[in-house]
C-alpha cells in the first residue's frame, strides 16, 4: 500500500487555547481532486505537524463576511471579515487575495438535534499538515519556537472531503501584531513558493477562496 501523502510522521503541535479576539491575515486556495503526491513532497521540505479533524460550518442562514464554524466539536470559532488589504503575488507562482479576519473561539459542547440540522450546517473532513514560520535573526524560518504575541504565520497543506467530494487546500494565516500581518504572510510566501511548483499546478485567483465562500458557492446543503 502506498504511503498517504500527509501521513508522515512529524512534530507534535503546540497546545491550542481559547482564541479571544484574533486579527489575522489570511489566503487561500481549494482545488478539487485527490492532493497529488508531488504537492505533498513540495511541502514536506518544511517542519510540521499532522492532524485529522471534522468541522461543521453553518451555512443557512447565509451570513456575508461572516463564518461559524464548530471547529472538531469541540470548539465554536466565530470569524468577520474586514475586507482584502492587497493581493497576494508571490514569486509568480501564486496569486490570490489577502484578507483581513477577526476572530473568537469559545469551548463548546456536541450539536443537539436543532442546532444539527442537516440544512443549516455543512460537514467538512479534513486532514491537515501544518507548518508555522516565524522571525528568526531578520529570516523567515519554519520550526522556530516562539511566543503567541510575536508575528508568525502558520501554512497548512490540507485534504478535504464533503459529502462524496474531495478536493485539497493550500492556506496561509498570519497572526501577531496588526501592522506586521500582511508583510509576514508575502515574506512566508515568499520562501514557501521560492521553489517550483510541480508541473500543471497552479494557485491562482479562480481557485482562491476562503472555505465559507467555497461551501457557499456548492450549495452546500447537499454536502454534509
Amino acid at each position: 500500500m502506498s504511503e498517504h501523502p500527509l501521513t508522515t510522521p512529524l512534530t507534535e503541535p503546540p497546545a491550542n487555547s481559547v482564541i479571544g479576539g484574533l486579527s489575522t491575515v489570511e489566503v487561500r486556495w481549494i482545488l478539487p481532486g485527490q492532493l497529488d503526491a508531488a504537492i505533498a513532497g513540495w511541502f514536506r521540505r518544511f517542519p510540521a505537524w499532522t492532524e485529522s479533524r471534522e468541522d461543521a460550518y453553518l451555512i443557512h442562514p447565509v451570513l456575508r463576511g461572516l463564518s461559524v464554524k464548530l471547529r472538531a466539536g469541540r470548539e465554536l470559532e466565530v470569524k468577520v471579515c474586514h475586507g482584502c488589504p492587497g493581493i497576494l503575488d508571490a514569486a509568480g507562482r501564486a496569486r490570490g487575495r489577502l484578507e483581513s479576519w477577526r476572530k473568537w473561539s469559545f469551548p463548546f459542547g456536541p450539536l443537539g438535534p436543532y442546532e444539527a440540522e442537516p440544512s443549516a450546517w455543512s460537514v467538512v473532513h479534513k486532514t491537515r499538515r501544518v507548518s508555522q514560520f516565524r522571525l528568526a535573526s531578520g529570516r523567515i524560518m519554519a520550526g522556530i519556537p516562539g511566543r503567541a504575541t510575536e508575528p508568525s504565520c502558520t501554512v497548512e497543506l490540507t485534504e478535504v472531503s464533503s459529502g462524496s467530494e474531495t478536493w485539497w487546500s493550500l492556506g496561509f494565516e498570519a497572526t501577531g501584531p496588526a501592522d506586521l500581518l500582511r508583510s509576514m504572510l508575502q515574506r512566508t510566501a515568499a520562501l514557501v513558493f521560492a521553489q517550483a511548483l510541480p508541473a500543471d499546478v497552479e494557485f491562482d485567483m479562480s481557485h482562491c477562496q476562503s472555505y465559507a465562500d467555497w461551501l457557499s458557492r456548492r450549495g452546500s446543503p447537499a454536502a454534509g
